[in-house]
């Protein structure tokens, strides 16, 4: 899944603006199959962290896409802030889901000999801890089209080269000054992203929106209530 360069796709869906949906660790675009956002979507359809802001921008300008709103959920939200605040002028929006401000070195350092002892065990529970014993709608959905799949194909090396790029990145506030419109989604059952850490983004951001889903666990956008409170 890794590639020398990452590499986009636009799927026209008939509305007049666009968002960039950017996936977490251990995951790929994909995972948004059930979105069903008022948005036209720009997906990485191969995936590099370390070249995602430029070739992103190369992209939007080759395909003549002028103001985008980006969607980065957990990994992805450091890639979209990182984006929005070197491409202010191109961003119109920006939706962060299940983040947090760092990860710590240690917690990564653990996952990676994890994942080299039992690659496969690991992930099968990483995959379940994203929901919330509540979201029986969303924990099918994945475990009939994508669990199978991910355990198969998600190689050491792009979840190392996740974590690499996790071990180096923050949410920089003073950088999304000039980003206007921000929300911020967060599960209040979310395991892999403490809700005290999204509070305290958000209390730094005043521009930014709150929305706190009490039974949506990390992957929060396949909630069944996640559209509702996103068009709201």
């Amino acid at each position: 899944m890794i590639s020398a360069r990452s590499k986009f796709k636009i799927v026209k869906r008939g509305f007049k603006e666009t968002i960039v949906l950017v996936p977490g660790w251990a995951t790929d675009y994909q995972i948004f199959d059930t979105l069903d956002l008022k948005y036209n979507y720009v997906v990485p359809v191969d995936f590099n962290p370390d070249d995602f802001k430029d070739t992103l921008s190369e992209f939007l300008e080759t395909s003549s896409i002028g103001l985008v709103s980006l969607f980065g959920w957990s990994q992805g939200g450091f890639m979209a802030v990182d984006f929005a605040s070197h491409n202010t002028r191109k961003v119109g929006g920006l939706i962060l889901a299940g983040i947090r401000k760092r990860y710590d070195q240690s917690a990564l350092e653990g996952i990676r000999r994890k994942l080299e002892r039992n690659k496969r065990a690991f992930l099968y529970k990483f995959y379940l801890d994203c929901f919330s014993p509540d979201d029986n709608e969303g924990r099918n959905w994945f475990k009939r089209r994508l669990l199978k799949k991910y355990l198969d194909r998600m190689g050491l090396e792009y979840l190392v080269r996740g974590l690499d790029y996790l071990s180096g990145a923050q949410i920089n506030i003073g950088s999304l000054s000039g980003v206007k419109k921000i929300r911020i989604f967060h599960g209040g059952q979310d395991k892999i992203a403490p809700l005290d850490e999204a509070l305290e983004i958000k209390s730094l951001l005043p521009q930014a929106d709150f929305i706190y889903m009490e039974r949506a666990g990390h992957a929060l956008f396949l909630n069944p209530d996640f559209k509702e409170r996103f068009d709201g």
